[in-house]
């Protein structure tokens, strides 16, 4: 194959990886609970907690700013994707939590919720030319692209103890759904996910609880990484993705501790 041919099979591979990521997660911005992690003697203050609204948690999720390697944006995707809860049907109720963290929404019952993709930053080449030291440029960063990794970021808050309740939610799901749901969104394809694993949590915040969820895409078994962390009336969830993993190619993984040190910090600066 000649060079300029392997640059776009390259370039194809990469945009058809991201395609297949963003499917499950990317719903756009709205207006154990125990498990592995941490509890804290406060819960009945945060029992009677007020929620943030959705403009104050816009200042409260992590920027570019917070976070040094990573490219932080919108988790909109402009309208492909589940745009709301109601585009996502899960066919049982009880790992719809899940469901909705893979999908970038609020875990829980409340309106009040925002998200960010966080990427890994790759410095690509970018080729000025056709010499070979171009395009094997290029081609590396390709490579660098595909064995990056991308995390959806969420923050919901609610009145009450709604966010201690949906922590229970959360943690009852990953107990209860370990052979797996099925999850379709906006008329997409249906996802058969075939298990789900407990995993050690980070530990931050109030309460926290990680987990593993195993599918296929296009024939090939992969696994991705999810957690969800309780700051009072603030729920985090973090929910990664190895292009490399999709692709075939990659190993082990998890939700990228640095990220979550991140918003836990900002969070605790409110």
């Amino acid at each position: 194959m000649k060079r300029s041919s392997r640059v776009r099979a390259g370039s194809t591979v990469a945009v058809s990886v991201l395609s297949l990521a963003l499917i499950t997660g990317c719903g756009g911005n709205s207006g154990d609970s125990k498990g592995s992690g941490s509890t804290d003697s406060s819960s009945s203050s945060t029992a009677a907690a007020k929620a943030f609204s959705a403009a104050e948690l816009k200042k409260l999720i992590i920027s570019g700013a917070d976070l040094d390697g990573y490219d932080v944006k919108s988790a909109d995707t402009g309208g492909k994707f589940a745009a709301s809860k109601d585009q996502v049907t899960v066919a049982d109720a009880k790992c719809a939590p899940l469901a909705y963290v893979l999908t970038g929404f609020a875990p829980g019952d409340t309106s009040a919720y925002v998200n960010r993709m966080a990427t890994e930053k790759n410095d690509e080449p970018t080729p000025t030319g056709t010499s070979d030291e171009d395009l094997d440029a290029a081609m590396n960063g390709l490579q660098d692209v595909l064995e990056s990794k991308l995390t959806i970021v969420s923050l919901s808050s609610y009145d009450g103890g709604g966010a201690q309740d949906t922590m229970k939610s959360v943690s009852d799901a990953v107990s209860g759904c370990a052979n797996g749901f099925t999850i379709s969104a906006k008329g997409q394809d249906t996802q058969k996910f075939t298990k789900v694993a407990e995993e050690k949590s980070s530990g931050s915040g109030d309460e926290s609880v990680a987990f593993a969820v195993t599918g296929k895409t296009e024939g090939d078994t992969t696994t991705v990484h999810g957690e969800v962390v309780r700051h009072g009336s603030t729920i985090a969830t973090y929910y990664s993705i190895s292009l490399a993993a999709l692709a075939g190619k990659g190993g082990k993984y998890s939700v990228p501790a640095e990220i979550v040190k991140a918003q836990a910090a900002k969070l605790a600066r409110s």
